[in-house]
């Protein structure tokens, strides 16, 4: 095995002095497959220019999806990020409630042994040839290595087959779990021991935060891969805009926040199963925030105004990185044989059913941005509306890359055809979700929940047609399409619960 790197570099800025190398002839050009960058956006839904949202500041994004494709219906299986990682990373729903928790990477991957089956499609790509670079948080881990929250880094990686190289600079945080809940000021929630609040604004450079360093390792990694002739992944991991909301001043400015219009959905749904709900846990642990939502006592309209703009702010910041990426992959000429990709783990509530926070079976929750963009291909920004999941992403993948599945045991299916031809008149058209001892089915008009719990109702049906942002359960009112929607829930589910 190569060895692996763990890289600090100076802080400086990577704004100007780009050469321009697009007409010169690289390697890399030559490849027969086709390199992957893909940009791992933590906790980004749906919510995007390009997806109708005219106040977000998102025009690096919005341009990407205007020249390749953009997925309207694209859903994690599991609204939680390591479980949701292991799924993309897998092609697998879960197979136990193990598979639910954040940490279902380190205690099923690993420690296993290499076998003659890929422990992720990265390691699958690697064994066909590819160079696979890792940069910030791919997999569970903030930075790709196993250790706890508190304590110092380790050398052992989350993803031990995966990677030729995983890079990581974490600044004046020491450690990649401290970088992940940066303050600008070198601090952390967890060595403030939550002490802080859900949010910042700080006037400083992109470099303050570990998203700007992230940027600049992988600018610097684009230009190194210029040179070379081996087909290439490379995946970058932001950390933004997870929580806390923390972000330059100059992304903050791009808003009036009283032009930042609240949650179509802020109440509670009707007949909604409440066990199904969140009490903002995670938003929580930010001890100083001025209010402690949950769904019995919701924030005030001026206060979800002041976190919603915090949440635009950290998109904002993160488009601006992708921009940066991009641009250097377009002047060393690499774009002309690299698929892009853009990819959220899962949504996040912004105030919908009085939650902050993912953790739910909603379609807000569960929905992500997804954009991606083939070599020199200008499809004019071509809008795929068919139902997928993050499971099919793997299939998908080898399938552009002329790449064979191997023998695993996988539930996605690839959705090429989709993207080449426009249609597929065999594609399933659903989404299974698992959380909370519930099974979700998305179609492409409802979405059917059963719990396995007892508390009632057990079965909440949701019409998107009607009602998009999921305000009454109909459960009750449409005993015969309830029946039809579990009996498809039931015969497609191949995960837990069956």
């Amino acid at each position: 095995m190569k060895l692996i790197k763990f890289l600090i570099i100076p802080l400086f800025l990577f704004y100007n002095g780009y050469e321009d190398l697009s007409a010169q002839e690289k390697p890399q050009q030559q490849n027969k497959k086709p390199n992957i960058l893909f940009l791992f956006v933590d906790d980004l839904r749906a919510d995007l220019g390009v997806y109708g949202n005219k106040i977000i500041q998102t025009p690096n994004l919005d341009k990407l999806a205007n020249t390749g494709y953009l997925f309207n219906n694209q859903y994690a299986n599991i609204p939680t990020c390591g479980a949701s990682r292991y799924a993309l990373l897998t092609g697998q729903l879960p197979r136990s409630r193990k598979h639910l928790n954040n940490n279902i990477i380190a205690e099923d991957i690993s420690n296993r042994k290499r076998t003659d089956i890929p422990e992720t499609f990265i390691d699958n790509l690697r064994r066909n040839g590819y160079k696979t670079i890792g940069i910030g948080k791919i997999s569970h881990s903030a930075d790709g290595y196993l250790y706890p929250y508190t304590e110092q880094k380790s050398e052992v990686l989350e993803l031990p087959y995966s990677w030729d190289e995983m890079l990581f600079n974490p600044g004046r945080w020491k450690t990649g779990w401290n970088a992940f809940f940066a303050q600008a000021d070198g601090s952390s929630r967890i060595s403030l021991q939550g002490n802080t609040k859900p949010y910042e604004k700080k006037d400083v450079d992109d470099l303050s935060y570990p998203d700007g360093l992230t940027t600049q390792l992988a600018i610097n990694k684009i230009k190194e891969l210029a040179q070379q002739s081996e087909p290439f992944f490379l995946g970058v991991g932001f950390f933004k805009p997870h929580l806390p909301f923390n972000a330059p001043q100059k992304y903050w400015d791009m808003y009036n926040r009283d032009q930042i219009p609240l949650s179509k959905s802020s109440e509670l749904p009707e007949n909604v199963n409440r066990q199904s709900l969140t009490q903002s846990e995670e938003f929580n642990q930010y001890l100083l925030g001025e209010e402690h939502p949950t769904i019995n006592s919701p924030v005030s309209t001026e206060y979800a105004q002041k976190l919603k703009h915090a949440y635009y702010a950290s998109v904002s910041y993160i488009d601006a990185m992708v921009g940066h990426i991009i641009n250097t992959l377009q002047q060393e000429g690499l774009d002309r044989n690299t698929i892009i990709i853009v990819w959220g783990d899962h949504g996040w509530q912004l105030g919908d059913h009085r939650i902050w926070g993912k953790h739910t079976l909603f379609d807000i929750s569960l929905k992500s941005a997804y954009i991606i963009k083939l070599p020199s291909v200008e499809t004019s920004g071509r809008v795929i509306d068919e139902v997928i999941s993050s499971i099919d992403f793997y299939p998908t993948l080898m399938e552009l890359c002329d790449i064979p599945m191997p023998a695993i045991d996988y539930d996605g299916s690839s959705y090429a055809k989709l993207i080449k031809k426009g249609k597929d008149k065999e594609w399933k058209n659903n989404a299974f979700g698992y959380f909370n001892n519930g099974i979700s089915l998305k179609t492409p008009r409802y979405r059917i929940t059963k719990y396995y719990n007892n508390y009632d109702p057990q079965v909440e049906l949701y019409d998107h047609k009607k009602d998009p942002h999921e305000t009454q359960n109909i459960a009750s009112e449409k005993p015969s399409l309830v029946k039809k929607l579990l009996l498809k829930l039931e015969n497609g589910n191949t995960g837990i619960y069956k």
